[in-house]
């Protein structure tokens, strides 16, 4: 079960290991890890369902690379009303990976873990995170602070990561996925930065090949400083 933490130290450790070039990974996941891996949030199609970018990329003739833009990916000049798409869904959502992604993430970084219970850190600033959804206490405790981002920390089982969310309705969970997330070992540390259309994971090499391996997610090898800036696609460049 979820418990809230109302001191931030235990997630310190982070702030230090960030830093790099304006859209560098390691501006959001920490640096030191021997392998990084970037996962990439589904789109919806216009039909119904989902699909990877790799995906997108065939439908529409573009090439799929570890520093893709879905603007760029999808013909579109403009990354953030992607005018002139030629992706007829909707894009891929910015924030948080959908649930079925993050149970499919959970379930390999479980197999590389000996910890039995992670931190989870959940940005202050979505509108439903008050007294409706978390407790006075926890609202008023210290935040972890980051550059640009103010965070409230959790702690529990690693499955306990889908436990964070809110109820538009009473029969309706909407899952928000961690921000960041390690086990108590640190064997690895994801980052979902609030703004960003992918997740960030570092780790043993192991867990980076496992999670390019697995079916349920659109995994690619990255380096630390990988751009991820809204230019960084060098490959689908749009002049």
């Amino acid at each position: 079960m979820l418990r809230p933490v109302f001191d931030p130290s235990p997630a310190e450790w982070i702030s230090s290991r960030l830093g790099g070039a304006f859209g560098a990974a390691c501006r959001t996941v920490p640096r030191g890890y021997p392998a990084y891996a970037r996962l990439c949030h589904p789109a919806e199609r216009d039909r119904g369902g989902w699909a990877s970018w790799r995906d997108a990329a065939a439908e529409t003739g573009r090439r799929a690379h570890g520093a893709m833009q879905w603007h760029a990916l999808v013909g579109s000049p403009d990354p953030v009303n992607l005018t002139g798409s030629l992706w007829r869904g909707s894009p891929p959502g910015r924030g948080t990976l959908p649930s079925h992604s993050l149970t499919a993430l959970l379930a390999v970084l479980g197999e590389h873990t000996s910890a039995s219970d992670a931190w989870f850190c959940l940005w202050e600033g979505y509108g439903w995170a008050d007294e409706a959804t978390l407790s006075r206490e926890h609202l008023d405790a210290p935040r972890l602070r980051h550059p640009g981002r103010d965070y409230l920390l959790f702690t529990g089982p690693l499955t306990s990561a889908t436990e964070l969310g809110w109820r538009p309705r009473p029969s309706w969970f909407e899952t928000q996925s961690p921000n960041l997330f390690w086990p108590d070992d640190r064997a690895w540390c994801v980052a979902t930065e609030v703004d960003f259309d992918s997740t960030l994971v570092a780790g043993e090499e192991a867990l980076i090949d496992a999670l390019l391996d697995s079916p349920g997610l659109d995994a690619w090898r990255i380096e630390p400083d990988t751009s991820l800036a809204a230019d960084g696609d060098r490959i689908n460049h749009l002049a």
